[in-house]
């Protein structure tokens, strides 16, 4: 996986914040790809990645979330292979990544 920078100490403590409301949701903290991720019925939606967040999201949410200065598909390999339904969102947008988890959340576990 291609190295995504260092992660800030704010990061984290959104990343923190939105694991535990989601909890309540069968969130739970996890690995995928060597990240930080959250994972509901065994099913990854969102990572740490350096200073950003990455959410598995379909339809309107997927494309809204493109829609963001900066956003773009994950390409954790760096090798031109982006995954479809997941989207980078830039730190620059942190007070959307709860409503994007929740989004994520409720895509993947149908």
């Amino acid at each position: 996986m291609r190295d995504a920078g260092p992660t800030s100490t704010a990061t984290e403590r959104a990343f923190e914040s939105i694991a535990k409301a989601l909890a309540k949701k069968g969130a739970e903290a996890g690995k995928m790809f060597g990240m930080q991720c959250l994972k509901a019925n065994g099913k990854a939606f969102a990572g740490i990645f350096g200073d950003d967040l990455v959410f598995k999201l379909g339809g309107d949410d997927h494309a809204a979330a493109m829609k963001l200065a900066g956003a773009v598909l994950f390409d954790p390999s760096g090798a031109g292979r982006p995954m479809k339904e997941w989207v980078v969102v830039p730190r620059a947008h942190q007070k959307k990544w709860p409503t994007l988890a929740a989004a994520a959340v409720a895509y993947v576990c149908g």
